[in-house]
């Protein structure tokens, strides 16, 4: 007769722990990152309309009333 086959249950270290927390705060903050990105952006667009905005009001002639 045969032994029945032993099955070994792999038991994570501290160190797989680790680093199983640490890509999950990882992917937080790449995600953080991406919105930061993101709204940097959409300043950058707003500023530059708004100079667009500001250089036309400056170069506009008074209209003789």
């Amino acid at each position: 007769m045969q032994a029945a086959p032993v099955r070994a249950i792999a038991i994570p270290s501290l160190t797989d722990a680790f680093r199983g927390i640490e890509s999950l705060l990882i992917r937080g903050a790449r995600r953080n990152a991406w919105t930061a990105v993101l709204e940097d952006r959409r300043r950058a667009k707003d500023r530059v309309e708004t100079e667009h905005v500001l250089e036309a009001v400056a170069t506009r002639t008074p209209q003789a009333t």
